[in-house]
């Protein structure tokens, strides 16, 4: 089933400004080279303190720019070529367990959980023997059911479901360059796949919180899955982040839903029928089952037999991806937003420095906590084009328990209603960031709004 955008929520209420409210057309920024607008002006509001003038010395894009084009094909500029490597259903390379891909869609859910899921998203490269040996770790954002079963949506079974879910997370395999061809190493060790069922310790301090408690795990420690997951960063100590993005269209609610359900977009509608036969994605019978997704998880690739960790203390929205930066006495930066209507852009900043590996540790193993501790901030603009990020801790200005927030945890997994109290500007479907090395400026590419214009909209800005 693909994904249909135009029925994507806009469940904030506030009366928090957007940035159309705000935003100045002529005070916007041109990249050189022919990038044209990057959307967000985040500069000013996540730009560190003494950074460099953002002119460069010359173009930024050494290629011919591709034309405009409706085709069904890939097409790359003049010079490069593209070859698929490991497309869906392919098998990821578990030793003993590689079962082929059919072409008649009848592949089990079982066979699909040891295959490359669908719909390919954000991907990272980790070396193993320079650019020419090395790990792939992919999001697997969602499914079209249509493809997926034999005869599509037409019966609806449980099998269909886990087939499904089957599809979904992250995948790591190892890749090779092989007589100037890039394939994929089968069998590998490092081979893995993370699905909607993969077992996901909580870190951070939500973990244990009475809203992340349920009767399948009443320690409130241990999630099945990820799901949705949109774009990834990359982290110097080697780990891959991805953001929990659409998670609303997976759950179902009664027609009473409480304000936190529709301050997160939970509806009777969905856009997967998962809940006629998993429960755990209906909230009348498991409440608290979507405080459990909207977070940023953690995968080690180099070490299959690590847990995954939804890391808590970043925030729970529906995240694009993560990107981090790192300070200048050595501490974690993690910028974030939501690819939804009228939602935020956040950073977290770690509270101690990132540690080398050392003492029989791994980078990542030396780390393994690091995005446990620190500020989840979030971004306000200006009208004077200027913009500041405010701490989001609990107790501080309205967080408080007389307005919803027992605890620092309650503040976390109530991200967007305790942004809306702290004034945070509304934005526009922030998507994908970016950090330039040289300058350390941050850049959001805002992707679109069509709400735009209507009844009680403001319209976007002419130079859009």
């Amino acid at each position: 089933m693909a994904k249909d955008f135009s029925t994507m929520g806009d469940s904030n209420r506030s009366a928090n400004p957007s940035i159309h409210d705000l935003s100045d057309p002529a005070r916007r920024l041109v990249l050189q080279g022919g990038l044209g607008a990057l959307a967000a002006s985040l500069v000013g509001c996540a730009t560190p303190a003494g950074s460099a003038s953002l002119a460069s010395a010359g173009p930024i894009i050494g290629f011919k720019p591709v034309p405009i084009s409706t085709a069904d094909k890939v097409v790359v500029p003049e010079g490069y070529t593209a070859t698929p490597i490991a497309p869906w259903g392919e098998p990821v390379g578990i030793a003993g367990r590689m079962p082929a891909f059919k072409l008649d869609a009848s592949n089990t859910a079982e066979e699909q959980a040891l295959q490359m899921g669908m719909h390919h998203d954000a991907l990272h490269y980790y070396p193993l023997d320079g650019s020419r040996r090395g790990l792939l770790a992919i999001n697997q954002e969602y499914t079209d059911d249509g493809l997926l079963h034999a005869d599509g949506q037409k019966t609806w079974t449980l099998e269909k479901v886990r087939k499904a879910q089957a599809s979904h997370g992250i995948t790591v395999i190892e890749v090779e360059l092989k007589d100037d061809r890039w394939q994929v190493v089968r069998p590998s060790r490092y081979a893995r796949r993370i699905t909607a069922n993969t077992p996901f310790a909580i870190g951070g301090p939500a973990a244990g919180h009475p809203l992340m408690k349920t009767a399948a795990d009443p320690a409130g420690r241990l999630v099945l899955g990820t799901i949705a997951n949109c774009a990834a960063g990359k982290t110097p100590w080697g780990t891959y982040l991805s953001g929990e993005e659409n998670f609303d269209n997976y759950f179902t609610a009664p027609d009473n839903r409480t304000a936190h359900e529709k301050r997160w977009g939970i509806s009777k509608a969905t856009w997967y029928r998962w809940p006629e036969h998993d429960r755990r994605f209906d909230t009348l019978h498991t409440p608290n089952e979507p405080n459990r997704f909207g977070w940023i998880v953690e995968v080690d690739p180099t070490d299959p037999t690590s847990t995954p960790v939804k890391r808590t203390a970043l925030g729970r929205a529906q995240h694009e991806g993560a990107w981090v930066a790192v300070t200048q006495d050595g501490r974690a930066v993690v910028y974030s937003g939501e690819d939804s209507r009228f939602e935020y852009i956040y950073k977290f900043v770690s509270r101690d420095r990132i540690a080398p590996a050392g003492n029989g540790k791994t980078a990542a193993q030396a780390n393994a906590e690091l995005l446990d501790h620190g500020t989840l901030h979030v971004a306000k603009f200006e009208a004077d084009g200027s913009g500041r990020w405010i701490p989001m801790v609990h107790g501080r200005g309205p967080l408080t328990q007389a307005n919803g927030f027992a605890d620092a945890g309650e503040v976390l997994i109530k991200t967007r209603q305790a942004a809306d109290l702290l004034g945070a500007t509304k934005m526009d479907r922030a998507e994908w960031l970016t950090i330039e090395p040289g300058t350390r400026w941050v850049y959001c590419a805002l992707t679109s709004n069509r709400e735009r214009g209507q009844k009680g909209v403001p319209g976007p800005a002419a130079a859009n």
